[in-house]
């Protein structure tokens, strides 16, 4: 059905995935998350809008598939085969965070395939976009599943050696509050990536054990005490499907993720308002590559080429 017409008169539409007790509805803008309905519970568990004109402002990340690198680049300069390439500075003027005006998230995506219960988007972003090196086809096909489960498969190529990191950045609140506050979370890391004042790595890969960083037994989180804008590392590579976080409203519904990606980011929405709502609203949790790679040698690489293209799968599971 259509949802609206951008600025620059594009039609966006929404699609409607069902199956089991859930229900998920996609833009083809930004190839966005924009509503996740699970039966018996009478509100959205993401924070969406019913406004074209919201998500092209201040809610361009609410929801979106983010690339092609997602989170920030601290220098905003990437060096591929000994190439500096710049990149915008859209976060005070020195730092590249998400992809800039040229990003996924900023564009009208194409249908490829669609049936009740999924639907397949293509995106391309051409040698040159948002800075970059090669000609890259991007796809995310989104699929509901019974009981309830909605699995999100990235997949992208390039002709050039190109640095490659999506994620979607859906914000939830399982209980339909003002605020996040008295969810429950348990993140699966050892290990987490402090961050500067301006939100992205230091650099050092710090064990979780002993700090206010450990989720590995689930705990009730607040506003005022745990503020959040870390990657947690899961792994140094990317591995088979596996769980890695469980986030458990006070109402008691429950959202798992499993993803194949080495890391998971959780911002705690402290700048991220929707229009005529309060901070802290939604958490976003970001399955993804490490922020920064490209600056942290340590850090797992994000480097595709012809021969090694990217492939992501991630699936959250709502009870």
């Amino acid at each position: 059905m259509h949802f609206g017409t951008t600025a620059q008169g594009q039609d966006v539409e929404k699609i409607t995935l069902q199956a089991g007790d859930l229900t998920v509805a996609i833009l083809t803008w930004g190839a966005v998350v924009q509503d996740v309905r699970l039966a018996g519970i009478d509100r959205s568990l993401t924070l969406g809008s019913d406004r074209i004109a919201d998500y092209e402002g201040a809610m361009r990340y609410h929801g979106s598939l983010i690339g092609p690198i997602v989170n920030r680049i601290s220098t905003a300069r990437v060096k591929v085969d000994g190439i500096m390439y710049e990149l915008e500075r859209n976060q005070d003027g020195r730092i590249h965070l998400h992809s800039g005006a040229e990003a996924t998230h900023l564009r009208v995506w194409d249908v490829a395939e669609r049936s009740d219960s999924h639907v397949r988007l293509t995106c391309t972003l051409p040698d040159g976009a948002c800075g970059l090196p090669g000609h890259r086809e991007v796809s995310v096909t989104y699929t509901v599943t019974a009981p309830a489960d909605l699995r999100v498969e990235i997949d992208a190529t390039t002709d050039a050696k190109t640095p490659l990191s999506f994620a979607n950045h859906s914000y939830w609140n399982l209980d339909g509050s003002a605020q996040w506050n008295g969810h429950r979370l348990q993140v699966l890391a050892d290990r987490f990536l402090p961050a500067t004042s301006d939100d992205y790595p230091t650099g050092e890969i710090v064990e979780v054990s002993g700090t206010d960083m450990d989720f590995r037994t689930p705990r009730v989180i607040t506003a005022k005490q745990d503020w959040l804008d870390n990657n947690f590392c899961l792994s140094d590579t990317r591995q088979p499907l596996r769980h890695a976080l469980t986030l458990t409203g006070a109402s008691g519904v429950t959202l798992q993720l499993d993803t194949t990606e080495p890391g998971v980011q959780v911002y705690d929405g402290r700048a991220a308002k929707r229009p005529d709502r309060a901070p802290f609203e939604g958490l976003a949790i970001e399955a993804q590559m490490w922020p920064d790679a490209p600056t942290n040698r340590a850090f797992p690489s994000i480097m595709c080429d012809p021969d090694t293209p990217y492939r992501q799968e991630t699936r959250f599971r709502f009870s």
